[in-house]
């Protein structure tokens, strides 16, 4: 063969093989992506194959410090097709849509032993604790109106608001099962059915309600990332148009929960018991600089000032929120969380626990959340449980701080012992606290 047409033949044998490794890898051999001259390839290390999600979503914001793109990629949590770089086809197979952590793909999205349904002993627990929590089961409000309207005899919980089982009760009050509450609300009567039809929107399962200041996303991301007012996206994903609803306000997620995101769901309202609809406030804020004592709390609610100069994650330990593996048939069989947790008695100071394990729990849920400053060595209080409450530690001077971990902002707390305060010794419930302490919303 003369030697031009051995070149020629060279020449398309190797155009040959560049178009096989381009199609194997999804890619047309030119175009602009995106505004982006060329494809952007990512190889995460977690998987070793390469995506091109960043292609259109270049500028997303890293959901998590415990989730970098470099790691964990896009594929791994929300599916879809790695090498596509039309949005249509990349998009085929997304887990949950725009939410993977929704409590009906959760297990796809976000477990794994070594992500989120590991075992116990690792803390790896937190989807098997979520699906059992009250936030999911909504068990305690479904026993309370069965039993107000004669479907049943006592308040233990027999349905949630789908069925599931607990094969590793651990505690007093755990139950081993629950049935699909939705199969049986006819049984109880109007009322109850009604209940089941109307008010079954403040769980984890559940779509919120329309209106500002109701938009959540589900299941995980219902707490962990952040909606404003009107549920839009406020980000730098050059994919989703600033103001677009259905989003949370940035693609992220974070330990750092304000407020304001526990309050899409609690202190809205009320339910009527009569009507069996929901009674929106009629003081809710239009945005979120109104006073902070305005928008915390009910005009009916008793509250200290703690609690609504707080944020509820400064209080409420994660298994107190996200359930602590069991099922429970109601919120104080999980709430243990009390004033005296943090300002003793009295006759006690707090219960503490020096750090001495680099791998502590407590210094790893400070190092995600990174505006808690924690180490080897420090001592923070812990519950009666034992749970560290990692965001409030005692100085060498004996004083307790806290510091808030959705603001940063630090707090000297009062000891009880040594102060006037005239508590009696067998009085030692919040409630009791709340007799002397609650404030006078204005």
């Amino acid at each position: 063969m003369p030697r031009r047409w051995s070149l020629v033949v060279s020449g398309l044998a190797l155009l040959v093989v560049l178009g096989l490794a381009l199609a194997r890898e999804g890619l047309p051999s030119f175009r602009t992506y995106a505004g982006q001259a060329e494809p952007v390839r990512l190889v995460p290390t977690l998987t070793g194959k390469p995506e091109y999600c960043l292609t259109c979503h270049l500028g997303i914001e890293e959901i998590s410090p415990s989730h970098p793109v470099e790691t964990f990629g896009c594929v791994r949590c929300h599916g879809g097709v790695a090498l596509a770089l039309e949005a249509e086809a990349a998009h085929q197979g997304l887990i949950g849509g725009r939410n993977p952590s929704d409590l009906a793909v959760v297990e796809e999205g976000c477990g794994g032993e070594e992500c989120h349904s590991g075992p116990a002993e690792s803390n790896r627990d937190h989807i098997p604790r979520t699906l059992t929590s009250l936030q999911a089961t909504y068990a305690g409000a479904i026993a309370q109106v069965r039993y107000a309207f004669g479907a049943q005899a006592d308040l233990q919980a027999r349905y949630a608001t789908r069925a599931i089982a607990d094969g590793q009760v651990t505690s007093d009050s755990g139950l081993p099962a629950l049935d699909d509450f939705t199969l049986v609300a006819e049984g109880g009567g109007p009322f109850v059915a009604a209940f089941a039809a109307r008010c079954l929107s403040c769980h984890l399962w559940a779509e919120p309600p329309d209106g500002p200041g109701y938009q959540r996303l589900t299941g995980c991301a219902a707490c962990h990332s952040p909606s404003n007012l009107t549920g839009s996206y406020g980000g730098d994903d050059p994919t989703v148009a600033r103001g677009e609803s259905g989003h949370a306000e940035r693609h992220r997620l974070t330990t750092a929960i304000p407020y304001t995101q526990c309050n899409t769901c609690h202190n809205r309202g009320n339910y009527s018991l009569v009507t069996m609809t929901f009674q929106e406030r009629g003081d809710l804020p239009t945005d979120r600089r109104a006073p902070r004592l305005q928008d915390y709390y009910q005009p009916i609610a008793q509250f200290v000032r703690c609690e609504w100069e707080l944020d509820c994650v400064d209080c409420h330990t994660s298994r107190e929120a996200m359930g602590d593996g069991d099922l429970h048939s109601r919120k104080k069989d999980v709430q243990y969380v009390q004033c005296r947790t943090c300002h003793g008695t009295l006759a006690e100071l707090p219960r503490t626990s020096t750090l001495t394990d680099p791998d502590d729990l407590a210094l790893r849920r400070a190092f995600l959340n990174t505006l808690v400053e924690l180490q080897v060595g420090d001592t923070v209080v812990v519950t009666e449980r034992g749970e560290a409450m990692w965001n409030v530690g005692l100085q060498a001077s004996g004083k307790i701080v806290l510091i808030g971990k959705a603001t940063g902002v630090r707090y000297d707390v009062p000891l009880v012992m040594g102060s006037l305060c005239e508590q009696k010794l067998d009085q030692q419930e919040s409630r009791d606290c709340h007799a002397c302490h609650a404030v006078d919303r204005p």
